[in-house]
C-alpha cells in the first residue's frame, strides 16, 4: 500500500479560517464560481465537469508540491465563501508564467469588497514564504477585473505583460518578486 502525507495547515486570520479542500467543498465552490457576478472573469465555469477538473487540479497541487489553494470561511461559520492560495499549474503561456508558483483567489459575490481576499492572501503568502522560502510567484487576472488587480497590487504583484489564453481571453500576468515586503494598509 502506498501512503502519502500532505501537511495540512489551517490558517486563521482575524476574520477568516482557511483549510485544505475536501470533497464536500466542491459543490459549494461550484455554486460560487457559477454565479454570474463571480464567474464573469473566470472563463467557462458553469459546466460542472470543467469545474470538478479545476477543483481536483488545484487540490492535487498539495500532493505534488506541498502547497495549493485553501478553502475560506468566516471564523466560526461553516459556509464556504471562496478559495485562495498558491498552487502549481502549467498554462502554456511561456517561461515567465508556466511551471511556477501561481497565486489566485475567488470569493463569492456577496463577500467581495470587504477585504477578505487581501486578508486571506496575506496570510497565505506569509505561510508560503515560511514553509517554502520567499520566491517568485505569478498570477493572472482579467484586465477589466479592477478589484482583483487592486488586491494583487496590495500583495506586491506587479504587471509584466498581457497574454492570451487558449480560449482567446486576454489576461494580465503579474509577478511578485522573492523577498518582497507586502503593503499592510
Amino acid at each position: 500500500m502506498i501512503k502519502s502525507e500532505v501537511r495540512a495547515p489551517v490558517v486563521v486570520t482575524d476574520r477568516l479560517e482557511l483549510w485544505l479542500p475536501r470533497p464536500s467543498d466542491e459543490a459549494e465552490m461550484f455554486a460560487i464560481v457559477s454565479h454570474p457576478e463571480t464567474g464573469r472573469f473566470l472563463g467557462p465555469t458553469t459546466v460542472r465537469a470543467e469545474h470538478v477538473t479545476r477543483f481536483q487540479r488545484g487540490a492535487g497541487s498539495w500532493f505534488l508540491w506541498g502547497y495549493g489553494f485553501f478553502m475560506v470561511r468566516l471564523r466560526g461559520q461553516h459556509e464556504v465563501i471562496g478559495n485562495c492560495g498558491v498552487f502549481r499549474s502549467y498554462r502554456g503561456l511561456g517561461e515567465d508564467m508556466d511551471d511556477k508558483p501561481e497565486a489566485g483567489w475567488i470569493f463569492a459575490a456577496g463577500h467581495v469588497g470587504k477585504g477578505y481576499a487581501t486578508e486571506a492572501m496575506r496570510a497565505v503568502l506569509d505561510w508560503f514564504d515560511a514553509e517554502h522560502g520567499s520566491q517568485e510567484i505569478m498570477c493572472m487576472i482579467a484586465p477589466e477585473n479592477a478589484p482583483s488587480l487592486g488586491v494583487a497590487r496590495k500583495l506586491g504583484f506587479a504587471p509584466t505583460r498581457l497574454a492570451t489564453l487558449p480560449d482567446g481571453d486576454e489576461v494580465q500576468l503579474l509577478r511578485r518578486e522573492a523577498a518582497i515586503s507586502v503593503e499592510r494598509n
